[in-house]
């Protein structure tokens, strides 16, 4: 492995000097649930880019987002995994020789030959500000842990007095698949501090949102009490992201008091399999749905994905319309946080329409209440209130391969009455009255989302 260090100059050295004496007091207990009070919203490189997406791309995605999407409420621009690397691949990383950029504090920095704008020592900062400046949120994907390089070369913990990275990492739980870090021992001097250093670089960068890897499955309780920490004394408000896996239901109460969103399930990906998967795991999870605190259904794997990513070829989502809105309905119905896949200026119209719909987001937004009435048979339904408008919102699915007839939800089980007017809402055109019964015959893998007003 190859260690380019970044030195700090001195000027960057006062202006980091002086974002520290400006510092807020530490953030409050729970206080970061204030900071997502509705799922977050945005694009994420990593299905369509994988380890390899560069600072054009994210320019153009954000551009794109200010222009198409960021008056539906779409706001975070993500620049997901290794963006450390100066010579990560597609269809896997590159673990054989990989040139980590790193600072003399164990810090990984952008990689100048991917992110131009990160030269003489800015890291994200001039890239987070491009961003701002189109009215959005900027985020990073980072792995749980220590670097390796950090550990071999025993780089010092900064605000430690001589701890150095060797001091405070085990090989035990290492990921799996990615071997760019250790554990951090969450227990020993310096590991701390080594979050504390750097959430505060983050907060000096312009960081909005941090997508932290590997803290699930199995479930880091350590580590994300010391992220969690870390992120309160920072100063700056980062809404953090748990991530990938099947986060355990046991850890629930533990994660949605220190994260504002978290995964429950591996990645999802363009396949009718991965959706059916999904919709049963998140049946545990709908206690949990709450300003603040979001369970994850993962990455919108729809429009323009793989143009180097991870899974298949450069392609067009590979889902059917029907599929499509089968998971735009899932995901908006319960109000699992939004974040885009595909490559967003390819966005063809339909898919377009798929993120703007503004009575889906309104429900997406708005709605309480979220609950599963029954998942049996291929028939899911699930239904929402929203209590500024009285408005009753129900998704009927058919998950199965074959038509299903009379997919049906009787008036008492919603809480309306006769007579009340039913709405497509993809469609935007009215259905009908409620006459005893909500109803639908749906084709395999298809769904319908309505709303149900007042008379």
């Amino acid at each position: 492995m190859i260690l380019k260090k970044v030195f700090t100059t001195l000027a960057c050295t006062t202006v980091m000097l002086g974002a520290v004496a400006q510092q807020k007091a530490p953030f409050k207990k729970e206080e970061f649930k204030q900071w997502a009070q509705t799922p977050p919203m945005g694009w994420n490189s990593w299905d369509c880019y994988g380890p390899t997406v560069v600072e054009s791309e994210v320019k153009a995605n954000a551009d794109y987002m200010a222009k198409e999407l960021k008056q539906s409420g779409w706001e975070y621009i993500i620049v997901d995994i290794r963006w450390f690397v100066e010579n990560d691949k597609a269809g896997g990383y590159n673990q054989t020789d990989p040139r980590y950029v790193i600072d003399q504090y164990g810090r990984y920095q952008p990689a100048v030959n991917r992110f131009p704008s990160a030269a003489n020592d800015k890291g994200f900062k001039a890239l987070a500000d491009y961003v701002h400046s189109k009215g959005l949120k900027f985020g990073i994907h980072i792995m749980r842990g220590i670097p390796k390089k950090a550990v071999e070369d025993k780089l010092p913990i900064k605000g430690t007095n001589g701890i150095t990275a060797d001091k405070i990492y085990t090989t035990e739980l290492q990921c799996k698949w990615l071997k760019d870090n250790y554990t951090i021992l969450a227990d020993k001097p310096g590991a701390q501090e080594y979050y504390n250093s750097i959430f505060e670089l983050y907060a000096q960068w312009g960081i909005d949102f941090i997508k932290i890897d590997d803290l699930s499955a199995p479930y880091h309780e350590g580590e994300i009490n010391l992220i969690r920490k870390a992120i309160d004394n920072c100063g700056r408000k980062i809404v953090l992201s748990t991530s990938p896996g099947e986060t355990p239901i046991e850890d629930a109460k533990h994660v949605s008091n220190n994260a504002n969103m978290w995964r429950m399930v591996d990645d999802v990906w363009d396949t009718w399999p991965h959706i059916t998967h999904l919709m049963e795991v998140a049946q545990k999870w709908y206690p949990y749905i709450a300003p603040g605190t979001w369970p994850d259904c993962d990455m919108i794997p729809l429009g323009r994905i793989s143009v180097r990513g991870e899974r298949g070829e450069d392609r067009m989502t590979r889902l059917t319309k029907d599929e499509q809105y089968t998971l735009m309905t899932l995901f908006t119905i319960f109000r699992s946080p939004l974040f885009f896949g595909g490559d967003l200026p390819s966005n063809d119209a339909f898919t377009l329409s798929l993120l703007t719909n503004k009575e889906v987001l309104k429900m997406h937004k708005e709605s309480t209440g979220v609950k599963q009435l029954f998942q049996a048979d291929g028939k899911v339904a699930i239904t929402s209130k929203n209590s500024k408008t009285g408005d009753v919102y129900l998704a009927l699915f058919n998950m199965s391969d074959k038509p299903i007839s009379d997919v049906k939800v009787a008036t008492d089980a919603i809480g309306v009455k006769n007579g009340a007017t039913i709405t497509d809402m993809w469609s935007g055109k009215q259905v009908g009255k409620v006459a005893g019964a909500v109803s639908k015959d749906l084709a395999p893998h298809s769904s319908v989302l309505y709303k149900i007003s007042k008379k």
